[in-house]
């Protein structure tokens, strides 16, 4: 996907804000269409409120999505509560090509809190570069959904 300019949905909390900022900034000067789906401050929020829209905008719109809260466990629930979207807590660039490569993860959450804005980077970098490997890995992805 290196290669790819990609669309990509991003959202936040107020822990996350920062972080946003400047992935937006990142992503776009990789060349990449970011798709801003808030918050637009540090000041308190819910993030349910943004992750709802991000998840919508993944129907249409985007290719992959970004997601970011203090812990990111409550971004990731939420988004994951969406069929369609795989989310996956990442905290090391291991973990985002894993969630990529074998699991098809289509959001990314960072956990803001536990992570540098250097690491941030990185792990996207990592996961935006990452292809799925499908074969096996597609046969269990195809088993995740309830309904």
């Amino acid at each position: 996907m290196s290669d790819q300019t990609l669309i990509i949905a991003i959202g936040c909390d107020h822990a996350g804000f920062e972080y946003k900022q400047l992935l937006v900034e990142y992503l776009a000067a990789e060349g990449h269409q970011v798709i801003d789906k808030g918050t637009h401050s540090s000041e308190s929020v819910d993030y349910p409120d943004f992750v709802h829209p991000l998840a919508e905008t993944m129907k249409a719109e985007a290719t992959l999505g970004i997601l970011i809260c203090g812990s990111a466990n409550g971004v990731c629930m939420t988004a994951n509560k969406h069929q369609h979207i795989r989310a996956a807590i990442a905290w090391q660039t291991e973990i985002a090509s894993l969630a990529r490569q074998h699991n098809n993860a289509n959001v990314i959450c960072l956990p803001a809190r536990f992570i540098s804005t250097h690491q941030a980077k990185n792990i996207v970098a990592a996961f935006l570069s990452t292809d799925f490997e499908g074969g096996r890995h597609e046969r269990r992805v195809n088993k995740i959904a309830c309904c």
